[in-house]
Parts: C-alpha cells; sequence; structure tokens
C-alpha cells in the first residue's frame, strides 16, 4: 500500500470526551471516528487492525474445528421469550418493533439463535460434538457508554457455542476451546493472563476470562508468581487461616469513641492496628409471592475484619443469602437500635441471622460497634463475651500479601481488561428451548453447551492501554495497521531516494510483509509523528547522504535510536526483527 493511495488523518490533540488513552490515541491517530454515543465508524487503519484480529481469531477456531457461521443481528423475540431473557433482560437489550408491530431484538449475543439451530439440524448423538461460531456485530444498549472501543454500544465479538452428548464431553469441548483461546493471545503479542472467573448462576468451575495486562485495567487480577494460580478478584480465595483461636488475654469494655463511625477512624483513636477490629454489614433477602410482593424479609449481620472488604460474589453463595440486598435505615435501626457507625453483634435488639468471615471466627480481643452512637467495644472474644458464630465463611476479596490457596506462595494483584471468556453452560438453554437430541439409548437428551466469546473490537484498545508512549501507538506485530513503514526522505527532490524506497518496497512486498510507503511528501519531522502515533511497529528511513554511505535507518518503534544498515541487507535485518 502506498500512502498516497490510502487515507490517513491525524489529529494533534485528542477529543474532549476521550478518557482513556486507547480512546484518545485511537482518535488522534485516525483509527476510529465518532458517529454516535458509544458508536464508531472504523476508519481504514482501524479495520485493518481488526481484520488482522479477525484473521487469527478465524484461523485458532478452524483450527480447533469450529464451523463458521453468521447470525442476524435482528432477531425475533419469540426465541428470547422461551428462555425468558426477552423480559430478565434491562435495558441493555434492545428491544424494536417492525412495520406490522412484531417485537425483535438487536442481538447483544446469540444463545436462543444457535440453540434453534441446533435442535432443527443436530438430531442424534452421531452429529456431536458441534461447535458453531461467528464473527458478528453486536449492540448493546449501555446506559453510560465510555472509553471508546472499550466500552461502546456497537461492538464487533466472535461468539461461539459448543454442544455435546454429555457433561463429561461437554468439559472435554471447553479445554479444547481452552488450549485454542490460548494460542490465540500468544499469536497476538499481549501479555495476558488466564483467570479463573466466577460462573454465576448457573454453577460451576469451568469459566475463565482472558485478561490483557494494563495498568489501567477495569478489572483486579488475582495470581501466585510462584505457581500457576490465578483469578479474577470475585473468584480469588486465599489459602483458609490456620487456627487455633488464641486466648482472651482482655477484658471486654465499652470505650468511647465519639465521632468516630469507621474502622480506620477507631483503629487511629485507640492506636491499634485496623486488623483487630470488625466490621458489621447488614444486609436483607426477601420472599416473594407470585405477584412478586415481598411477604417476609430476613435481616443478616455480616463481620468481617476492619481491613477487608465484602466479596458480593462470595457472600451471594452463602446458603439463604442468593439475591441478598443491603438493609434498610428503618431495619438497621429497628434491629440494633442505632444508626450505621456504631454496629456490633453484642445487645441486638432482635434476633437476626449472623454470618462471619472465616478470619474473624479466629480473632481474640477485638473490637466492634456497642449498638449506641460514639462507643464501640473493645476486648470481644468469641464463647466468653457472644456465642461461637453459626456460620462461618469465605466473606471477602483478598489483598495481596495473602497466601495462594495452593500454599505455593503470596498472591500478586495486577490490573487487567477482559477480552476473551470461556464458559460452560451445562442445559440452561437446551432446557429452556426444549432442544433435544436422540441419545445412544434412543431417549431425547438436552444438549450440554458451553459459549466462548472474544471482543475483537475491544482488544485493539486494550492492545494500545498495554502498549503505547508519549509519542503514541505501538503495535504488536501481529495486529498492527502496517508491519512496516518505508519513509523516504524528499523522494520528490532525488531520484536515488525514490529509486531505493520503490525497490525496498516491492522487495517487502514480494517476501509477503505488510508494507506501506510514505510517499505523501511530507517533511520528516512529521511524516514520523505520524508513523510513530499510527505506531507501525517497523520503520525503515531513506534518504540521499545516507545513500551516498551505502545505508538506510532502521528503527523499531520501541527503539531510541534509529540503526544503520547495508541497503544489501535491509531487507533480511528488517525481516529479522519481525516477531513472527
Amino acid at each position: 500500500m502506498k500512502a498516497s493511495q490510502f487515507f490517513i488523518s491525524t489529529l494533534k490533540e485528542a477529543p474532549a470526551d476521550a478518557e482513556v488513552v486507547s480512546h484518545q490515541l485511537m482518535m488522534r491517530a485516525g483509527l476510529i471516528k465518532k458517529l454516535g454515543a458509544g458508536i464508531y465508524n472504523y476508519m481504514p487503519l482501524g479495520l485493518r487492525v481488526i481484520r488482522k484480529v479477525e484473521a487469527i481469531v478465524r484461523e485458532e477456531m478452524n483450527r480447533a474445528g469450529a464451523v463458521e457461521l453468521t447470525m442476524p443481528v435482528v432477531q425475533p423475540a419469540e426465541l428470547w421469550q422461551e428462555t425468558g431473557r426477552f423480559d430478565k433482560m434491562g435495558p441493555e437489550l434492545l428491544r424494536i418493533q417492525d412495520r406490522h408491530g412484531r417485537d425483535f431484538v438487536v442481538q447483544p449475543t446469540s444463545e436462543e439463535v444457535i440453540t434453534d439451530i441446533a435442535r432443527q439440524e443436530l438430531k442424534s448423538y452421531k452429529q456431536l460434538p458441534k461447535n458453531f461460531y461467528q464473527i458478528q456485530t453486536k449492540f448493546r444498549d449501555e446506559r453510560r457508554p465510555r472509553f471508546g472501543l472499550m466500552r461502546g454500544r456497537e461492538f464487533i465479538m466472535k461468539d461461539a457455542y459448543s454442544f455435546d452428548r454429555d457433561q463429561a464431553a461437554a468439559k472435554a469441548s471447553y479445554q479444547v476451546m481452552a488450549q485454542a483461546y490460548r494460542r490465540i493471545f500468544d499469536r497476538f503479542g499481549l501479555t495476558y493472563r488466564a483467570v479463573a472467573a466466577d460462573s454465576g448462576a448457573i454453577g460451576g468451575d469451568l469459566s475463565e476470562e482472558f485478561q490483557v495486562i494494563a495498568a489501567t485495567g477495569e478489572d483486579a487480577i488475582v495470581y501466585c508468581p510462584q505457581s500457576d494460580y490465578a483469578a479474577n478478584m470475585e473468584k480469588a480465595e486465599a489459602l483458609a487461616p490456620a487456627g487455633p483461636r488464641p486466648a482472651p488475654s482482655k477484658a471486654m469494655e465499652k470505650t468511647p469513641t465519639p465521632g468516630k463511625s469507621t474502622c480506620a477512624d477507631v483503629a487511629e483513636l485507640l492506636g491499634v492496628p485496623l486488623s483487630t477490629t470488625v466490621k458489621s454489614l447488614v444486609l436483607a433477602t426477601d420472599e416473594t409471592n407470585e405477584a412478586g410482593e415481598i411477604v417476609k424479609s430476613q435481616v443478616w449481620l455480616l463481620l468481617l475484619r476492619g481491613d477487608h472488604d465484602m466479596n458480593e460474589i462470595k457472600v451471594g453463595k452463602v446458603p439463604g443469602l442468593a439475591g441478598f440486598r443491603f438493609a434498610t435505615l428503618s431495619e438497621i435501626e429497628d434491629h440494633f437500635g442505632c444508626k450505621p457507625g456504631y454496629l456490633g453483634p453484642i445487645g441486638l435488639k432482635k434476633s437476626l441471622k449472623i454470618v462471619v468471615d472465616r478470619e474473624v471466627a479466629l480473632m481474640a480481643d477485638w473490637i466492634c460497634g456497642a449498638n449506641e452512637v460514639d462507643f464501640h467495644i473493645t476486648g470481644v472474644n468469641w464463647g466468653r463475651d457472644l456465642p461461637e458464630p453459626d456460620a462461618v465463611a469465605d466473606l471477602r476479596n483478598v489483598v495481596a500479601g495473602d497466601r495462594s490457596p495452593d500454599g505455593k506462595g503470596e498472591l500478586s494483584i495486577e490490573r487487567g481488561i477482559e477480552v476473551g471468556h470461556v464458559f460452560y453452560l451445562g442445559t440452561k438453554y437446551s432446557k429452556g428451548m426444549n432442544a433435544t437430541f436422540l441419545g445412544d439409548d434412543g431417549k431425547p437428551a438436552f444438549f450440554e453447551m458451553g459459549c466462548y466469546g472474544i471482543g475483537v473490537t475491544r482488544l485493539p484498545a486494550a492492545a494500545i492501554e498495554q502498549n503505547h508512549d508519549e509519542r503514541g501507538i505501538i503495535w504488536p506485530d501481529a495486529i498492527a495497521p502496517f508491519t512496516v513503514v518505508v519513509c523516504p526522505v524528499g523522494m520528490d527532490r532525488s531520484e536515488a531516494v525514490k529509486a531505493a524506497a520503490e525497490q525496498l518496497y516491492a522487495d517487502l512486498l514480494a517476501a509477503g510483509v505488510d508494507v506501506i510507503l510514505d510517499d505523501r511528501g511530507e517533511r520528516p519531522g512529521a511524516m514520523f509523528a505520524d508513523w510513530e502515533l499510527i505506531g507501525v511497529p517497523h520503520r525503515v528511513t531513506i534518504g540521499d547522504k545516507s545513500l551516498k554511505e551505502g545505508v538506510v535507518e532502521y528503527q523499531h518503534r520501541r527503539d531510541t535510536a534509529a540503526t544503520k544498515v547495508a541497503v544489501a541487507d535491509i531487507l533480511a535485518h528488517v525481516k529479522g526483527r519481525m516477531v513472527v
């Protein structure tokens, strides 16, 4: 490609609404152009990156035995009504009607449609296993689209769906996809982690997120440098604390703490470590009738160490706490006789269910609220001052330095951007849509399913968050819009420069290298600034002076200075620096 025939449109400044680095640089480099809130045109440079991502994904999905198809962006509501998602999904699901008043959705995902295909086409266990995938436009009506392609409303995604005869076969299909994803992300040339993720209401342990490591990442990733353990914050666990609990050494005492309503303030006032305090979190669960009206509510008290934070996913898995909410102020005052900030488990006005984090269960001489404004109780001990806890569970987020659950080291935490997810679905959709096949016993059975997604348009944004500097983007070779740029200086004034540039350009093309020749006649400073902003990883500069010395200048986008290379050796040099 020659730059004069291509379309390059760079900006010196990012638009005011571009908040994160990837959004700023994609706009400045001319990769995307905003059309509406969360909706972008993919400009020629950006589209080249997207197509390279798609090509890698497609090659590895095909290699793993998946079969490509395409499902419509606009889908009949009837299928979504079968699974109940038409009503259950919130306003993120864009619902529309055609001219006849029939309901449709603009798909954010395609479980219903692919399950409909399977129940029509896959009749026998002999046709299984089967994995269908598509690379297709999706739409999710985000309330607050932001960060460019990181959280847009329209996006491109690769979604795949596996169908198997039983759970064992489904788990085998899952592992095939999990390995395919590792090959895909290895080829992208990004630093990533595959982390265990929570499976939500479906349950089970087969769920992994693929996270691109970036300081600006929205997700916390927990891992052990000394082992293979890795999980997202929702799923991560620390090694269970070891007993026995220390014996009491202090008397229980009501202690004035005027105006100190947080554990941190209390610890500072009393001159004790924050880890000796216990925080009280008040939750509630509701029972409803068929009309959805609340007929009964149960209030719960959760106790966590003052320096720990509640993990809502873990709490939701405690028996009885599924679908919990935070208690209202009136519920709190009714049970504790006190406003929040001074709550504790001693001297309650009404009985409630108490769940204790496993760290708190092994504490002695701890501090909690006295259920009286401006007072806390110090020197509290289980067994002596209040009954042993009825329920003990892992309720908290892990922190850096916790012991890894495999016992092989301490946990570390870094930030990541989720760009892929593999997930075992089970029979959630096949049962919901009565999708069955005939097993080898001649009886109908529900498909065991898995789903596997990659954010095709999100991935370039994640790559930029990981790979940039003050001058612009630094693309990995595999997904760069162009791998090499040839920059002739004074090409319009020097036949020697023009001839050398054209020859190198032709040689690179013949060698199968994705190269662009900048024949626009720009000044060197402007030309270099454009390509550094765009992020092409390899640059060859050709000038009259260097040609007289028999050399040209090579510079990788990460290099601090150019390297002089003999004209005869430049093709081999560039190919040697490229990451295959």
